[in-house]
């Protein structure tokens, strides 16, 4: 009987570590090496970022939303283009009429960051000085105050106290003699509010610039700035990934023993969160190293006021039968012909609100005026043209371009267009080549409002949606902004708390076992 021999395949070479233990020791070595520096990241950058909401939430707002209005009635007034010759008035930025206390006033932008000039509309007799007594009218319009007024200064350039994300310039700062010394920004350009300030806000706002932006590094040392910066959150992100590659490798049969399981709970829940904060915010610190973003806004080209010849008060009755105007400019039309928009109101909304509804209205952003008629001011004959017409123009005299690739109104703050820049509504024109870029126009003063090239826009929605959480924004409906900012709140102390403490408390821990 012949005997069978089974043959069995010899056993194979031992290959090492599999990828996946070889990555769990590299991501447990890592992550201790990375604990004090990023855990430093964490406390310093989570608490201090906390500031800001804490500024948004409970800092003072101006009590009224909407700028003031006046009796428009250009029937009776005297010619501009005769009040402006007699001012020895030829050339100007922008001409137009705005509200003043009690009734409307011409008012005149020479140039861009000099006091405008503004002249009485029936008599055409200048009022000297008067732009500070505007920003005082509309300082005590906006905060519906009778309280004396202690100081007012006229602000060209942007500071630590009105920094450059403000974008409005220039401005005045008027003082009042109120509980915590309350400060109010005005563009009189637009009678517009530029924010409110008082002794909580500025202390606030000194906290989170000296913790959280660094900006008082002086500017040739941006580098440094920059660099320590950079060395800290990147430490805190190279954190954040190594601890998500723990979870990911690390399987526990049975639960861990105190701290450790509730680190590695917090991490399960909050490990998107600060990858989303830290990866956005070390993008936008890159994006804007070095100087400071230069102030945007540009108003028109300037106009030759000398070829207005037609009086709006010959046809204002007919031309505004049935129309309510609230806004009266001069603007330059196509092949430099010059018109008046006449600015059709809209409807009237509350002058007043609650601090919250105040904020809310704020930062989504409320148009001051609705559509608008042209006429010929060398004429009076109706022009064909209206804000659409109008905007593609003045994206031509901006970009060098004739025509947009796309264009749409905007009569909301949003990721790229926000509360910054104050003014609604405005036209957004978007270009490709060789601009590539997106511009914002207002049609009623031809300004430039805002520019973003489009190797920008990642940035701006990173910033917006992954660091300021604005993809909360359709919660806000539900929650309101107080309920979203509870949300931000919790999830930072959470990260700041169970993450950073007990990472840290687990750190020490190890460190001492070793050295015993």
């Amino acid at each position: 009987m012949t005997e069978t021999v089974t043959s069995y395949p010899p056993p194979r070479a031992s290959t090492g570590p599999s990828v996946k233990l070889k990555a769990k020791r590299w991501a447990i070595s890592k992550h201790q090496l990375l604990a004090i520096f990023g855990g430093l990241g964490l406390f310093i950058f989570g608490l201090s970022g906390l500031l800001h909401v804490v500024m948004v939430t409970w800092g003072p707002q101006q009590a009224v939303m909407m700028p003031p209005r006046a009796p428009m009635d250009m029937a009776a007034a005297a010619p501009i283009q005769s009040t402006l010759t007699k001012a020895g008035i030829t050339t100007a930025a922008a001409v137009k009429v705005i509200a003043g206390e009690g009734r409307s006033l011409l008012q005149v932008t020479q140039d861009q960051l000099s006091p405008r000039r503004y002249f009485d509309l029936k008599t055409g007799a200048e009022l000297p000085g008067h732009d500070e007594a505007q920003a005082r009218y509309l300082a005590r319009h906006y905060l519906a105050t009778n309280a004396a007024i202690t100081g007012t200064e006229f602000i060209t350039d942007f500071t630590p106290a009105y920094p450059w994300v403000n974008r409005l310039l220039p401005v005045y700062r008027v003082d009042f003699d109120l509980p915590g010394n309350v400060s109010i920004y005005i563009y009189t350009e637009t009678n517009a509010s530029a924010g409110v300030s008082n002794n909580f806000k500025r202390a606030v706002q000194t906290g989170f610039r000296w913790l959280h932006t660094w900006d008082w590094i002086p500017l040739k040392a941006d580098w440094v700035r920059v660099l320590l910066i950079t060395g800290l959150v990147g430490a805190l992100l190279a954190l954040v990934i190594t601890g998500i590659m723990m979870l990911i490798t690390i399987r526990r049969r049975k639960r861990a023993r105190g701290g450790r399981h509730w680190h590695r709970v917090a991490g399960y829940a909050l490990a998107l969160p600060l990858l989303m904060f830290t990866s956005s915010g070390l993008y936008h610190l890159l994006t804007f190293s070095g100087p400071p973003p230069q102030r945007v806004l540009t108003l028109a080209q300037q106009l030759d006021v000398s070829q207005m010849s037609f009086p709006l008060s010959a046809q204002w009755a007919a031309m505004t039968d049935g129309v309510n105007v609230n806004n009266v400019s001069i603007v330059a039309g196509p092949g430099g012909q010059f018109l008046y928009r006449l600015g059709i109101a809209k409807a009237a909304g509350p002058m007043q609100m609650a601090a919250g509804e105040m904020r809310e209205a704020r930062y989504k952003g409320t148009p001051t005026t609705g559509p608008a008629v042209y006429i010929d001011a060398a004429s009076g004959a109706p022009a064909l043209q209206g804000d659409k017409a109008m905007a593609q123009i003045l994206g031509a005299q901006f970009t060098g371009i004739d025509s947009p690739k796309a264009m749409a109104l905007v009569t909301r703050f949003g990721p790229l267009y926000d509360f910054r820049n104050k003014r609604l509504p405005v036209w957004q024109l978007d270009y490709g080549p060789p601009a590539n870029k997106t511009i914002w126009v207002d049609t009623a003063t031809g300004a430039l409002v805002d520019v973003l090239a489009d190797s920008a826009r990642p940035e701006r929605w990173s910033f917006s949606l992954l660091h300021k959480w604005n993809f909360l924004r359709p919660l806000r409906g539900v929650l309101g902004r107080h309920g979203t900012n509870v949300i931000i709140t919790t999830a930072v102390l959470s990260s700041v708390g169970l993450m950073g403490g007990i990472g840290l408390s687990l750190y020490l821990k190890n460190r001492r076992r070793k050295q015993a």
